[in-house]
């Protein structure tokens, strides 16, 4: 018998238990950022990101490489593709999220879902939910995958819309709500939650149940970690994915990039377990 998937989210779970981590490693590859080392090197977005995956992976619960900074760039997307095949091949156990917050209509959104998880080789990719169901549809058909819906966000505009009332409820306890009761049938959903609004991310927690989060604003946004993880922690101290960008890619700009990368993971892995 061919051999069974695991899912995304059984995978994140395993994950969560070997490392000991809730750490999810963005991979923002900026050149402009990159150690002198990568100057005219042509294959620096690769190169740089397969170090610093390399690096941090033992202190990783999640890999999080952000679309546009590869699409951006000639050839950033053969990059991606390479760059992903990697960490499924050196890092097999360490789950893959596309950042990509996909969201149009079903006939454009089977084409979004071939590319993140067909193309890409990505275990989740997230996904912007309003424009409803059908949107969401060809995602969450692929059961063995994840789909990481944007709830509340980390950046300031968040309050524009996602805290608008309707119903005299705001409108991102409708998205919760809606996603964990209407469209996690087949268990493969996950939320987008910033640790820069620690109140909501409560809220959300009470919500939602055992759902993962995936906790931008950590870091260079301001979030604070021993509110995110008090409150949007799982019974069992897992639940989470707390994402950190900058702080690990750019943690040295010299020869030691990839060590420092690998201290910054360590030590937000560390800080975050004090308050687990």
């Amino acid at each position: 018998m061919p051999e069974t998937r695991m899912t995304f989210i059984e995978k994140l779970r395993d994950r969560w238990q070997a490392s000991n981590s809730l750490v999810c490693v963005g991979l923002d590859p900026d050149p402009a950022k990159f150690p002198d080392a990568f100057v005219d090197d042509d294959d620096a977005l690769f190169a740089f990101c397969r170090d610093i995956v390399d690096a941090t992976a033992e202190f990783a619960c999640a890999f999080k490489p952000q679309i546009a900074y590869f699409a951006a760039h000639n050839d950033g997307e053969a990059a991606l593709q390479r760059l992903i095949a990697h960490i499924n091949g050196a890092h097999p156990d360490v789950p893959v999220i596309l950042d990509a917050k996909r969201g149009d209509i079903g006939s454009t959104a089977e084409q979004y879902a071939v590319e993140a998880y067909d193309r890409f080789g990505a275990d989740a990719v997230t996904l912007n939910p309003y424009m409803g169901r059908d949107s969401a549809a060809p995602f969450l058909q692929r059961n063995d995958r994840g789909c990481v819906f944007l709830c509340h966000t980390s950046n300031p505009g968040a309050r524009d819309f996602q805290e608008l009332l309707v119903d005299g409820v705001p409108l991102y306890q409708h998205v919760a709500r809606t996603i964990a009761t209407e469209w996690n049938g087949d268990g493969n959903c996950a939320l987008v939650v910033g640790a820069t609004f620690p109140e909501e991310l409560k809220v959300i927690r009470g919500i939602v149940g055992d759902m993962p989060l995936l906790i931008p604003g950590i870091g260079a946004q301001g979030g604070d970690v021993e509110a995110t993880v008090r409150n949007g922690k799982t019974a069992d101290g897992t639940g989470l994915m707390i994402n950190s960008s900058r702080g690990i890619l750019y943690a040295s700009g010299g020869a030691g990039y990839a060590d420092a990368a690998a201290d910054a993971a360590r030590e937000l892995r560390d800080t975050i377990n004090t308050f687990r």
